[in-house]
């Protein structure tokens, strides 16, 4: 995510991904790097009943996020 469009609305992480504006809802597994934002491959996708953002490092890990138009 590290080369992805990120800004802060009211104190939260927004990412610009396939020309939308995500944020994250859950929060990330404690077991994950620190630095996972800057160097883990990461991917959105629709599954069920909303977006998600998986990590490729823990392929049975998902975050919920939010879909914003602006």
């Amino acid at each position: 995510m590290y080369s992805l469009p990120v800004m802060f609305v009211g104190g939260h992480r927004r990412f610009q991904y396939g020309g939308f504006w995500f944020g994250l809802i859950d929060p990330w597994p404690e077991y994950w790097s620190s630095d996972w934002y800057d160097s883990d491959d990461v991917y959105v996708d629709y599954y069920g009943d909303g977006y998600y953002l998986y990590n490729r490092r823990y392929p049975g890990d998902r975050i919920a996020i939010s879909f914003y138009l602006n």
